[in-house]
C-alpha cells in the first residue's frame, strides 16, 4: 500500500549571506548532524518559512533544489521556543506554518498487533513507526483529526490526507481504560485516533 506525493518549486536565486553561511557550515554531511548537542550563540531570524504543504521559501521565493531543501532539513532543530536552523557555530530561527515535513509514502507489513508501518518524508527520511517514533492525531475544531509522525527530536511530520484515509481504514474500535475509542496497531503500539465514542474520525 503505497501513496506518493511530491513537489518540486521553483529555485530561490542568489542566496543572501545568512543562506550562503548555513550552506558552508553544513556542507555535504553523511547522516544527520548532532544538531541536538550543538548550542551556538542565536543570531536572531532568517527570511526562511516551510509553509503547510511541506514548500521551503527563501525571501518569499520557493526553494526549488531539493537537496537545498534536504540539506537545510538536516540541520533543523526545533527548541522550546521556535524551530532553528543549527551549525556548530551559530543558529537562526525560521518560521514553520504547521510541521516541518510531510509524511508522503507509506509501507504496510502484516496486520494487527504486528503490523509495522514506514513512512517516507518529502525530504526523503524513513522513518518506521515505533515507541520512539509516534504517531499523533490531533482533533481540529470542526472535529477532523490531522495525524503527525515523529521523526527525530520534537519534529514532525504532517501525513498526508490520502495516507490519512488508509491510516482510518486501518483503524478499528477497543476498550482502553474503560473508554471505547477508535486507533491503529504500529510497531507494538495502539494508537489512539479518536475517543468520541470509538467511531471513525472524519479527516481535517
Amino acid at each position: 500500500m503505497t501513496k506518493i506525493r511530491t513537489s518540486e518549486p521553483d529555485d530561490p536565486g542568489a542566496a543572501g549571506d545568512a543562506f550562503a553561511r548555513l550552506l558552508a557550515a553544513a556542507g555535504d554531511p553523511k547522516g544527520k548532524p548532532p544538531v541536538e548537542c550543538w548550542n551556538p550563540e542565536y543570531c536572531g531570524e532568517i527570511d526562511m518559512r516551510i509553509a503547510a504543504d511541506g514548500t521551503w521559501f527563501y525571501r518569499g521565493t520557493p526553494i526549488g533544489r531539493q537537496k537545498l531543501v534536504q540539506l537545510f532539513a538536516s540541520i533543523l532543530r526545533k527548541d522550546p521556543e521556535r524551530y532553528v536552523l543549527v551549525t556548530p557555530v551559530e543558529q537562526v530561527g525560521i518560521e514553520v506554518e504547521d510541521a516541518p515535513f510531510l509524511a508522503v509514502e507509506m509501507a504496510v507489513a502484516g496486520e494487527g498487533a504486528s503490523r509495522t508501518l514506514s513512512f517516507r518524508t518529502n525530504v526523503d527520511d524513513v522513518v518506521q513507526v515505533s515507541p520512539d517514533n509516534p504517531l499523533r492525531f490531533e482533533t481540529q475544531p470542526d472535529g477532523g483529526v490531522k495525524p503527525y509522525l515523529r521523526v527525530r527530536g520534537d519534529l514532525w511530520a504532517l501525513v498526508t490526507r490520502a495516507l490519512m484515509f488508509d491510516l482510518i481504514e486501518m483503524g478499528e474500535e477497543r476498550l482502553v481504560d474503560g473508554e471505547t475509542v477508535y486507533g491503529l496497531d504500529a510497531g507494538g503500539v495502539f494508537h489512539v485516533i479518536a475517543r468520541d465514542g470509538g467511531h471513525a474520525p472524519g479527516i481535517a
